[in-house]
């Protein structure tokens, strides 16, 4: 598949007539406006769509949803869920021909238990913001992307993010408890329970969770949450480069140590770091290791990390005070937009054995030289998860040439070392070309008459994800 991805191709003209028009006229939220379809046309992937949606349902209520999908059910109109904008596969462009409906104004914090530890939420909702409500009980939601200030809980629920924590708490769907979700048609679902435990009828909790809005658009969520640890330690080491790191976060897996955050960056990233906020990273090595570590042993459980990273670091230092930790942290999170001020940003997501992370790393590093293509790496290095960044020149695509081809040959990588196209991100658009390789024609033809079931008309979010 071949996309225009020019800036300038991307066109204002909105048809007269046409099932996208069809439902624009008819519900009472939606609006054409110019600069509302460009704002709603893709996310933070890199991708630029050659066309604009025909127009923006902005949803505020469950009403809102379920009116907007009754129509485009009606006739015949493919639909985009939006929440915040903050993917990373162009799961959320949309495009001429495209009704997008945002849900990002659905931005309340229903209710909070702390007795049971739960919060119901409607999609719009930061995920900081449900930690900062949590917080106030002595409770925090676990996953947490990099993305964290900016990202929507609706757009985690449609990729199963995970983030840092997610090395010791799981990612989102370890973290859903029930969803309501319109269909379609604008029937409503409601799946999973407020309980803990319960395994009455088929998972469908887990079918929509990492579904990219293609079986149904979440309006709500009943999130599990975990009490505060008593006590967090946090270590930073140094390596002369990436695959030593990479080798020292296998020696930690190895170990059976179970760190709450163990994330990597690269040199190159460190650099870019470095340059944005004045931080002196660079010099103390080629890679760095953040390792985190919490509950009442967590002093201990970070001894027996550092002696498992010993005989690969060139330093480790831990963090003296809780300032000094968020310190440390706040450098893995200033990766991504760093690297934003070199140029478009094209963020893989491979996962591959946590054995394998420095084969990972150095094939990386042979794809670079191969293609041309700049690639700064980080990874959630507890679950062998790895961002692979491709940063470009803003004019050049990441659909075609250099770019699709280091992430083609990304894929194949990760493949060789037993992994996967997408550990968290999702597939929406730019993975597509390469999903038949990985699920097999058995698995991928049942997965999409699943969706001919759920979606007969195929008008939720088409083209993305299978």
């Amino acid at each position: 598949m071949t996309v225009n991805t020019a800036s300038t191709a991307a066109t204002d003209a909105t048809p007269d007539s046409s099932p996208a028009a069809a439902v624009l006229a008819a519900h009472p939220q939606a609006t054409t406006d110019a600069e509302a379809r460009r704002a709603a046309a893709t996310d933070r992937s890199g991708y630029i769509p050659a066309t604009l949606p025909d127009g923006v349902v902005l949803a505020r209520s469950v009403d809102d949803v379920v009116e907007a999908l009754r129509l485009a059910h009606a006739h015949g109109a493919p639909v985009v869920p939006r929440g915040a904008g903050t993917g990373l596969a162009a799961g959320a462009s949309a495009h001429a021909g495209e009704v997008v409906i945002d849900v990002s104004g659905m931005n309340r914090i229903l209710a909070i238990d702390p007795v049971e530890m739960t919060a119901i939420v409607e999609p719009g909702v930061l995920n900081a913001e449900v930690n900062a409500a949590a917080a106030r009980h002595g409770l925090f939601y676990a996953p947490d992307p990099a993305s964290t200030a900016i990202c929507s809980i609706g757009g985690n629920i449609a990729t199963n993010a995970g983030g840092m924590w997610c090395a010791k708490y799981g990612v989102t769907r370890e973290s859903i408890l029930g969803l309501t979700v319109v269909l379609a048609d604008g029937r409503i679902l409601r799946t999973g329970r407020a309980t803990i435990k319960g395994v009455t009828g088929y998972d469908l909790n887990a079918l929509f969770i990492g579904s990219e809005g293609t079986l149904g658009i979440v309006v709500e969520a009943t999130l599990r949450l975990r009490p505060k640890p008593v006590r967090t330690e946090t270590l930073a080491a140094y390596f002369a480069d990436i695959e030593a790191a990479g080798r020292a976060a296998s020696a930690i897996t190895a170990a059976r140590i179970q760190p709450s955050i163990l994330e990597l960056m690269d040199g190159p990233t460190l650099e870019a770091v470095d340059q944005a906020e004045g931080t002196r990273h660079r010099e103390l090595g080629g890679a760095f290791l953040l390792a985190q570590t919490d509950g009442y042993g967590a002093h201990l459980e970070l001894d027996e990390i550092a002696q498992a990273i010993l005989p690969y670091a060139t330093s480790i230092h831990r963090a003296a005070d809780a300032g000094e930790a968020e310190a440390l942290v706040k450098a893995r999170r200033d990766a991504i937009p760093s690297l934003e001020k070199l140029g478009r940003v094209s963020i893989g997501d491979i996962a591959v054995p946590r054995n394998r992370l420095a084969e990972a790393f150095a094939g990386l590093e042979d794809i670079a030289a191969k293609t041309g293509v700049r690639i700064f790496s980080v990874a959630h290095a507890a679950d062998g998860n790895l961002h692979p960044m491709l940063v470009v020149d803003p004019h050049e695509p990441i659909t075609e040439g250099p770019a699709k081809a280091a992430l083609g040959d990304m894929f194949h990588l990760a493949r060789r070392l037993g992994g996967t196209l997408t550990g968290e991100h999702g597939v929406g658009l730019l993975k597509r070309d390469w999903v038949g390789e990985e699920l097999g024609e058995t698995s991928r033809s049942l997965q999409q008459a699943i969706k001919d079931v759920i979606d007969p008309r195929g008008i939720l979010n088409p083209g993305k994800a299978i």
